[in-house]
């Protein structure tokens, strides 16, 4: 317990520090993950907790960024406004789209928010109006906080990754919930869970809207961010992307999709310095982590952390 309790303590330390100690760039990363870990926590929670591939994470992404593009560069609104609006229309459409496309299962499920994914990366370049089309929105204003302008990447750090932390923390306490509870029967068997009364279609939706909801949010710190957003940023690519942090780091583990938006993130940089081969080898990489790390990237640190004589380590 006391060295559970140090190790927590050091990553803290380490946690704050790393802004202090590391490059621009790489502090830059790990902001990019930070905004990543918050769009995989949602398609995590489906997939870990209800067994639902969502391919559809980009078009949620792309609504936050777009909303918080167009109300402060076009309307001149406050920032705060861009976050609420891209929320509430997220959660709209995943109500709309999610109580009669939640009816469906497996691979056709899948295909459903492929489809969502597709519509609305065309929407997104057809609404040039409203979006810029392949231009873009630029000069989105960095985010102000009591007057305070997170306007380097080291005071952005803090702020993305607090608001990571606070997801994961309420996620955790959901899937610790009674609801978590039903959504895991769910998982494992319908039948069995509709027996008991469940309403099946009702929670279902009810996690999409909340992925739906991080997604957003994810976007919008992302625009804000990078102070400019195109079409290029939220295609279909974008939402397999999603879907790979949870399935690297641990699809049923919330730390774990921590570990899978680090891979996604720093790896490909990592490898490019290799040349134009480096593609092929973040591929095998790939392919490697889901063939020999069945539990992900957080079960081998699990088992790492058994052999060195903790009895009791938790994904």
């Amino acid at each position: 317990m006391r060295a559970r309790l140090l190790v927590g303590l050091l990553g803290i330390v380490l946690w704050a520090l790393l802004p202090h100690i590391l490059s621009r760039y790489m502090i830059d990363l790990l902001v990019f993950t930070a905004i990543y870990t918050i769009a995989g926590i949602g398609v995590g929670l489906l997939l870990g907790q209800c067994g639902i591939v969502n391919l559809g994470q980009a078009t949620f992404y792309g609504i936050g960024a777009y909303s918080c593009a167009y109300l402060t560069v076009e309307l001149g609104y406050p920032n705060v406004a861009g976050f609420i609006v891209g929320a509430l229309i997220s959660m709209t459409i995943a109500l709309v789209v999610g109580w009669p496309v939640l009816r469906l299962t497996g691979y056709f499920l899948a295909l459903a928010t492929l489809a969502l994914s597709i519509i609305g990366s065309s929407l997104f370049y057809e609404w040039d109006w409203l979006t810029g089309g392949e231009l873009g929105i630029g000069g989105i204003p960095k985010l102000d906080i009591f007057g305070f302008k997170l306007d380097t990447p080291g005071r952005y750090y803090y702020l993305a990754w607090s608001i990571a932390f606070i997801c994961m923390l309420l996620v955790g306490n959901l899937i610790a919930s009674r609801t978590g509870l039903m959504l895991r029967a769910m998982r494992d068997s319908s039948e069995a869970a509709a027996s008991l009364g469940i309403d099946m279609q009702w929670l279902r939706t009810r996690v999409f809207m909340l992925s739906a909801l991080l997604g957003s949010v994810a976007g919008s710190l992302f625009a804000h961010y990078v102070s400019f957003t195109s079409v290029q940023s939220f295609t279909v690519d974008k939402s397999i992307g999603f879907l790979l942090i949870p399935v690297l780091g641990g699809v049923r583990s919330l730390w774990g999709v921590v570990l899978g938006a680090l891979f996604v993130t720093v790896m490909p940089e990592l490898l490019s310095r290799i040349g134009d081969i480096h593609q092929i080898l973040f591929g095998l990489a790939l392919v490697a982590v889901v063939v020999l790390l069945p539990e992900g990237l957080v079960g081998l640190l699990a088992t790492a952390g058994r052999k060195l004589g903790w009895s009791r380590v938790r994904a």
